[in-house]
């Protein structure tokens, strides 16, 4: 397992680490989630041993059960591990119980703390952006929690660019704690975040974590062409999510993945993680499981090296098509490439120069 810099806050993080959506299973995660306290002591005793030193969980996930799980099933290993939870999601009927309002984040991060029996969370996260409130809100109640000794440092989820921008902009514009993280959806099927958000990370320094790498279960290795979803699995339960482009190109990059996996003896799961953990930008892939069999499997791709070649044949077959203005600084051949961009910009170059091939 190897550890990389979490943003610039001087903590390191596994690159893979333990999600938990799937633990528990209620409050509208019945299909995704099953996993119970022992279930889950389990899971945290494979992670560890296997190098993983950071839980990721939510107050949202199980409406409040999954941390309750964390908490119980942790023990006396709470300070082996970096704890993160997520906040601002709305978690009832009343309006007030949701966004980034000092009354809420404060409220939902002292009841995360008794869910999760503890007395701090190391990364406490906003799960999506409050379009209401003033972002100065929420910089402030996050800074609160920090002096307060109930947070360490915080960051954000799925998060627009020049929502996270305004985020760190507004945080130096105060001198008040700014983010150190964001959590982003990311997969072969799905780089978009390719475009703004892995840019941004790099230039400011920010650790990027991946939540539902394998695409919430469409990379799992059930999901082929000409077969149904298994029932059971989040994909042959109905899950909504995630949104996919084209279900065709979709399989095709599975079978890819199939292949490229069979030279290695490794499965679509193992193989897809591989390629993803050491994307440029990338700090961390958070990897959940139901059972312990699958666990293991996510948990080996920390071992696995794909070749220079197999990495790039995954490369151009996922590869987004170039959009404005990346397209652009190509066909213009602009110079002073920023090196934020630089990695992605090189993709962008070979799908259009082999565009003009084709000419």
């Amino acid at each position: 397992m190897k550890y990389r810099p979490l943003g610039n806050s001087g903590l390191l993080v596994s690159e893979l680490a333990l999600g938990t959506v799937p633990f528990g299973g209620s409050g509208g995660f019945e299909k995704a989630a099953s996993v119970d306290v022992a279930g889950a002591k389990r899971q945290i005793d494979l992670a560890l041993d296997a190098g993983i030193n950071m839980i990721d969980t939510a107050d949202l996930y199980s409406m409040g059960e999954a941390e309750e799980i964390v908490g119980k099933a942790l023990g006396d290993k709470r300070h082996d591990i970096i704890l993160a939870s997520k906040a601002r999601s709305p978690l009832g009927d009343n309006p007030n119980h949701s966004g980034f309002s000092r009354y809420h984040l404060i409220r939902a991060c002292e009841a995360s703390l008794k869910r999760l029996n503890t007395d701090h969370i190391d990364l406490y996260q906003m799960h999506n952006w409050d379009g209401v409130t003033p972002v100065e809100e929420m910089l402030y109640a996050l800074d609160h929690l920090v002096q307060s000794g109930k947070i360490r440092y915080y960051g954000t989820s799925n998060f627009t660019g020049w929502q996270m921008m305004k985020t760190l902009g507004k945080a130096e514009l105060h001198n008040l704690t700014g983010p150190i993280s964001q959590q982003i959806y990311y997969t072969p099927e799905s780089r978009e975040a390719e475009y703004e958000l892995m840019p941004l990370a790099i230039d400011q320094n920010i650790g990027t974590l991946v939540w539902a790498p394998l695409g919430e279960g469409l990379f799992n290795g059930k999901v082929r062409r000409g077969q149904k979803a298994p029932e059971g699995t989040r994909q042959g339960n109905g899950w909504p999510e995630p949104y996919i482009h084209d279900m065709e190109r979709a399989y095709d990059i599975i079978e890819l993945l199939a292949e490229v996996g069979e030279a290695h003896n490794a499965s679509i799961p193992r193989t897809c993680l591989a390629w993803l953990k050491d994307r440029p930008g990338v700090t961390t892939l958070l990897v959940g499981a139901r059972n312990e069999e699958h666990l293991k499997d996510d948990l080996a791709a920390a071992e696995l090296t794909l070749s220079d070649d197999e990495i790039a044949r995954i490369e151009a077959a996922t590869r987004p098509a170039p959009q404005y203005p990346y397209w652009h600084r190509v066909v213009a051949n602009m110079d002073r490439i920023d090196k934020a961009e630089q990695p992605f910009i090189e993709g962008y170059r070979k799908t259009i120069e082999q565009r003009d091939d084709q000419r």
